[in-house]
């Protein structure tokens, strides 16, 4: 069976990697939409050898599109995801709007596919944050090996995350400084090149960022909300590739090599950790790749059963389009078919 399918957002940094990564797995579309603002409608955008002409979102109507994947931000999500579903598309939105919503699956095929099952009350299926998406695919075979008590996570988080405009001011800023010519912080909040900031979305009550919440509350619904976690969150001067430094503490005994064992047949997940010089993945090794990189896996001798390692995985294939797109072929092979 083929699908409908419409892509939101389909001028920005993920929504192109959205319509790239359908076209690369192959996923089976029988009518393809790129939707964005007005501002865009006449634009072009690339589906494999296909160009498509960017159609205006308040404008369109969702009837017979089958599934609608979503990449516009919280507001547009809010606004048209609910009557997509109701013109019977079922959404998948990659923005933070629908994540916390009770009767909304908040997904990640490898850790969580059978909650999948929850799509039919709202008809709209949440993608995670990007830095929680990669570190759950690693550490879902570990706790189902050992339960995990308690996670501390300090992220390295590229810029491309924050968007098109975000890269420009990277790029811009780091010309500039080799020229000598002055740096004006837009996107961030502080001079981006040749720095790190530890800022991502706004500040909450109790000190922490809301991407640092997001972490801490979407790994609770995923995985297990009996799991403890703590974030520090930080933008870094690097284009693509979000790296996490990962402290884990688990309820029973498990092993480097263990850890290294499980961690290799896992979904989703590619261990590289040889202990010499340059065994390891760096975003820029990640950039363009599907799996979830893991390294430097060792025992954390400061807590029982502790274990510590580098997670890596570019943010705009498995941190947003292609966890999306996962998703897409989850709900097609488990609920789609049996419908059709």
């Amino acid at each position: 069976m083929a699908y409908r399918v419409a892509v939101v957002g389909a001028t920005g940094v993920v929504g192109r990697e959205m319509l790239n990564i359908l076209s690369e797995r192959q996923f089976p579309v029988s009518d393809m939409v790129a939707l964005a603002s007005r501002r865009s409608a006449g634009r072009e955008a690339s589906f494999g050898d296909r160009t498509l002409k960017i159609q205006a979102l308040d404008g369109f109507d969702f009837a017979g599109i089958d599934i609608a994947l979503f990449s516009a931000g919280g507001t547009v999500a809010k606004e048209f995801a609910p009557r997509a579903a109701a013109a019977g598309a079922i959404v998948i939105d990659n923005s933070s709007a629908w994540r916390m919503d009770p009767d909304v699956p908040l997904i990640v095929p490898e850790c969580n596919a059978e909650a999948l099952a929850g799509y039919a009350k709202k008809r709209i299926i949440a993608n995670p944050n990007c830095s929680t998406a990669q570190m759950v695919v690693a550490l879902k075979p570990l706790h189902d090996a050992a339960r995990i008590k308690r996670v501390v996570v300090a992220t390295y988080q590229s810029t491309s995350g924050a968007g098109n405009d975000a890269m420009d001011e990277l790029f811009n800023q780091t010309k500039a400084i080799y020229v000598n010519d002055p740096i004006e912080p837009v996107k961030f909040t502080k001079q981006i090149a040749f720095n790190v900031i530890p800022h991502i979305d706004v500040f909450m009550d109790d000190g922490s960022t809301k991407e640092e919440w997001k972490m801490v509350v979407e790994t609770k619904k995923i995985l297990d909300p009996s799991i403890k976690v703590v974030a520090t969150c930080v933008r870094v001067p690097v284009f693509v590739g979000h790296s996490e430094a990962v402290h884990i503490e688990f309820e029973k005994p498990i092993s480097a090599d263990e850890a290294r064992a499980i961690l290799r047949e896992a979904p989703g997940v590619m261990v590289v950790d040889k202990r010499e010089p340059g065994g390891y993945v760096t975003p820029v090794e990640c950039v363009g790749e599907y799996a979830t990189f893991v390294s430097r896996i060792r025992e954390d001798a400061t807590v029982e059963n502790g274990l510590a390692m580098w997670i890596v995985s570019d943010n705009l294939r498995k941190g947003a389009a292609l966890n999306a797109v996962q998703i897409a072929e989850s709900l097609a092979a488990r609920f789609l078919k049996k419908a059709a």
